[in-house]
């Protein structure tokens, strides 16, 4: 039986005092200066370097430790943005555009804390985007309410698109890891680095570092607990909607996409692309993803989680029930028979048994079919994966959840539970565009306590919040976010276990690992 638990609850925030810390805070480049957060006991470090500007000869390369300063620098603006095309104005994604450009490797903090002793947990958040928009300045993002729950946020910029993610053999060449691609996942890991040396500065604790992110954020901290670089860097693991357990993207296949997209702006070598702007280099087309480079990664996510060499830590994971009504609309062409067309096409001899899961008896059945399939083949099955492949092959618990809450506003019979939807919840951030019911300030009262809570422990529980139990295969158990919160089992299991089967069988055909 499922218990219902209603979300009516008073949960307590951390009493805080209204003294922050005093500034200036002593980083290992130089002392900062920050500015007031919207709550009084929260101070706010705005646009902080990590790294040198990648640019000139720094494109496409490791990124490189800062020049130490002079003076008090000024931690009062966010930086640029990384290159990017903005999302559209009538995207649910879209915020208000801010100056972009390569000069863009530098972070954000946000502390409660009084002094540098304090020692709180810390949350270091990776943004999504698709790897190719996004930045930590993003207004869902401020990490103020979080910092009144007792943990220190950090959230950070990294290199996108073709700027983060360009392979080429030029490039694995002039590298002395023989490795190319995966700039923008390097960007993360010099992150926390700056993390390990400076947060205790800000009174956070670098043994109790979280890293957490959403969508490409998520497949990110995946792809950062199977990386040898990091080990040892962060303690626990939130992902939010991303995995990459499915099939890897190889560096020669990058390479070939790289030298592809050089060619089409007349660029015979990376001597010729680095001489162009970012502007011009913007301009090339191409999907710009990480790859296993033998470096960063070396192997495929799933092959290094099966055979246990992942960083064994604490991880909470999760997904919503509505992730492709903004990522996969339902075209406006489509009807039940293209779906099952295409359905058969993808699936084979599994058809079938998909179309039973999945049926399409008329147009209307059809789109449901479509919206549901995807969550479970794209989100679904990758989250629990993640969690399952933890507690095989690790010793650390892992916790599985599912967002159902669909989130008011004009367009909530349109995108319902939808992917990103529960970030808002998680930082505490309800942006005053929404007509939010008192269902919703507590739903994310509680979210961003659980995610506060397994910062702190490893285990998201605490008190006057519903248990959630730690995630085992039997019993298949998962905290449901949604008008109430619940622990259920076996939440879309059927269509989990067929994924299972149809990956498996996928793999063996094309002796991929």
């Amino acid at each position: 039986m499922n218990r219902v638990v209603s979300i009516g609850l008073a949960l307590s925030v951390l009493a805080l005092p209204l003294a922050a810390l005093q500034d200036p805070v002593q980083t290992d480049r130089g002392p900062v200066a920050g500015v007031p957060g919207d709550n009084p006991a929260v101070r706010v470090y705005k646009g902080i370097p990590y790294a040198q500007p990648p640019v000139g000869d720094l494109r496409w390369k490791a990124p490189r430790p800062t020049t130490p300063w002079t003076g008090v620098r000024q931690a009062t603006e966010f930086s640029n943005e990384c290159m990017q095309v903005p999302y559209p104005e009538n995207s649910p994604y879209y915020s208000a555009p801010k100056p972009k450009g390569e000069d863009c490797l530098y972070l954000n903090v946000w502390t409660a804390a009084s002094t540098a002793k304090d020692r709180r947990p810390v949350m270091v958040w990776i943004h999504g985007g698709g790897y190719t928009r996004g930045t930590g300045a993003t207004p869902t993002y401020d990490g103020g309410v979080l910092a009144t729950k007792g943990v220190v946020v950090v959230t950070i910029n990294y290199r996108l698109g073709i700027f983060g993610f360009f392979a080429h053999p030029e490039l694995t060449k002039e590298s002395d890891v023989h490795s190319s691609g995966n700039y923008g996942l390097l960007d993360m890991v010099a992150a926390l680095k700056w993390v390990n040396a400076n947060i205790a500065a800000f009174g956070g604790d670098p043994k109790r570092v979280t890293i957490f992110g959403e969508s490409a954020g998520s497949s990110a901290v995946n792809y950062l607990m199977a990386s040898p670089l990091d080990k040892g860097l962060f303690q626990r693991v939130i992902g939010e909607s991303g995995a990459n357990f499915g099939r890897a993207v190889l560096l020669a296949d990058a390479e070939k996409e790289g030298v592809s997209a050089a060619a089409k702006v007349g660029a015979s070598s990376v001597a010729d692309l680095r001489a162009k702007s970012a502007e011009e280099i913007m301009k090339v087309q191409g999907a710009f993803r990480p790859n296993v480079d033998g470096w960063f990664l070396p192997d495929s996510v799933a092959s290094i989680f099966a055979h246990g060499k992942q960083s064994d830590v604490p991880l909470l994971a999760g997904y919503n029930h509505d992730e492709g009504r903004t990522l996969a609309p339902w075209p406006a062409n489509a009807n039940a028979q293209t779906f099952i067309e295409q359905s058969r096409k993808r699936f084979g001899d599994f058809s079938d048994e998909f179309l039973k899961l999945y049926p399409a008896a008329n147009d209307a059945q059809a789109a449901d079919s479509h919206y549901d399939s995807f969550r479970d083949q794209s989100m679904g099955w990758e989250m629990r994966t993640w969690v399952r492949r933890e507690i095989k092959t690790g010793k650390a618990p892992a916790y599985l959840y599912f967002f159902t809450r669909v989130l008011p506003g004009p367009n909530a019979d349109r995108y319902r539970a939808y992917h990103a939807g529960e970030i808002a919840y998680v930082f505490g951030n309800l942006n005053p565009n929404r007509p939010w019911q008192d269902a919703d300030r507590k739903l994310s009262d509680a979210m961003s306590s659980y995610w506060a809570n397994f910062a702190a422990t490893g285990n998201p529980n605490g008190k006057g919040l519903p248990k959630w139990p730690a995630y085992n295969a039997k019993n298949d158990p998962s905290i449901v976010f949604g008008d109430s919160i619940s622990v259920e089992r076996d939440v879309n299991k059927s269509a989990l276990d067929f994924f299972d089967r149809f990956f498996t069988s996928e793999k063996a055909s094309s002796g991929t690992r």
